[in-house]
């Protein structure tokens, strides 16, 4: 395993250091450095639905990681038995625990504000699904108490860890296509009516396809950076009555990030013909990243270029079978208690969780990554997605300062 210290990089084969710290001494590693990255981290998972219970299924089998408790009314006494783990039912008593060390949320959106409220307040680090909040005043309340608490708060957004996307950052950052001028991202298909309606399909519990889809307007602005303006149309056009939701099944948003660069957002259930892209065209070239036809092509004058979309082909090919099965609702297959992630997704999640339990036992954030720590790429998709909920509600472009400025002038006052 190589492991990074103040400049100073050792190759350590675990099986030669058991627990006998005082060897490492003649080394010249700092000690205290290296039992907090052989420690077991104390982990609790706050929502143990079809996410959340995944989540913790991937941090127990992190190497120095331990489930500790869970919290849920609806799933975690199941969750508990499995894990082997304590049942709690109260915030404040579950982030108390001296054994807890950093807290998962992965309740539904609109319940993710007070257990990231609660961890901060008992200074324990922090990673929370998407979307944050359904609010920028939320996400920024959110963002600020743990950085006065001095904890971590990682963001969900699990796209960033895709290895196209990876990849065509790479690219970009190598000039393969110039600079990038626009982006286009559709996520859309149609919905049929379901069994009983999700509290996904409700806007003021999910945000609706904007912001529980938030991946692609995010890594949007993961390559472009945060939009300057927003412009967005659309409605709910085909999904009315008890049968569906509220949240509207058509939008298309139109975002401006100055320089005479620009993007593209298509999201809803409205779409017959089902498509999940993003598209990145540059000056010299373009790159496709498809998770509907999985793959990633990259466009230029030499010609085309094919590339994986997620780790292994299996994991495309199986991504591409599903999107072309009945397991589709709506472009999208959303999960239930009790069901487990496809592969591909398994895949990612386990990169992410793989990411939070190294930073938590010391590992430096990579550059990259760095935004998803900081409360910038937090901030900037609620931001950008209240820009357009704005946009859409008044029927003109809106800045983003608006949202952003308002709420700072808010907090001051």
């Amino acid at each position: 395993m190589m492991l990074g210290f103040q400049g100073l990089t050792l190759t350590i084969e675990l099986a030669h250091v058991g627990s006998d710290l005082l060897t490492l001494a003649s080394k010249n590693i700092n000690i205290e450095r290296m039992r907090k990255i052989m420690q077991t981290i104390g982990y609790a998972v706050v929502g143990t639905g079809y996410f959340g219970a995944e989540l913790g299924r991937i941090m127990a089998g992190q190497e120095g990681a331990k489930i500790v408790a869970v919290l849920d009314p609806e799933n975690g006494r199941a969750i508990a038995e499995e894990y082997g783990c304590d049942l709690e039912t109260d915030l404040d008593t579950l982030c108390a625990r001296e054994d807890v060390d950093a807290v998962i949320v992965a309740t539904p959106n609109y319940q993710h504000k007070e257990p990231v409220l609660a961890a901060a307040r008992h200074g324990k680090n922090v990673f929370c699904e998407k979307p944050i909040a359904l609010s920028y005043a939320d996400c920024d309340e959110m963002v600020r108490a743990c950085q006065e608490a001095g904890v971590i708060f990682m963001a969900g957004h699990v796209m960033n860890f895709f290895r196209s996307v990876h990849h065509a950052k790479q690219l970009i950052n190598e000039g393969k296509i110039g600079k990038v001028l626009y982006c286009h991202s559709a996520r859309n298909g149609w919905e049929e009516p379901q069994p009983s309606v999700s509290w996904k399909k409700v806007r003021a519990k999910s945000g609706g396809h904007l912001y529980h889809h938030i991946h692609e307007l995010d890594c949007i602005q993961f390559i472009m950076g945060p939009a300057a303006q927003v412009t967005m149309t659309g409605g709910n056009v085909a999904h009315r009555g008890p049968q569906f939701g509220d949240e509207d099944d058509m939008l298309f948003l139109s975002l401006e990030f100055g320089n005479n660069t620009y993007a593209i957002c298509e999201y809803g259930s409205a779409f017959r013909y089902p498509e999940h892209y993003v598209l990145i065209q540059g000056t010299k070239g373009a790159i496709r990243i498809d998770m509907c036809n999985v793959g990633m092509t990259v466009h230029t004058e030499e010609g085309d270029e094919h590339y994986l979309t997620h780790e292994t082909k299996e994991e495309d090919d199986d991504r591409t079978r599903i999107y072309h099965s009945t397991q589709m609702d709506g472009a999208i297959m959303y999960g239930k208690p009790g069901k487990l992630p496809p592969m591909w997704l398994h895949s990612i999640m386990k990169k992410e969780m793989a990411y939070f339990n190294g930073l938590m036992h010391g590992e430096k954030p990579d550059d990259e990554f760095r935004d998803l720590l900081n409360g910038k790429a937090a901030r900037a998709a609620i931001a950008t997605a209240d820009a357009a909920t704005l946009s859409l509600r008044e029927n003109r472009k809106v800045c983003v300062s608006e949202i952003t400025e308002g709420c700072r002038r808010q907090t001051t006052i």
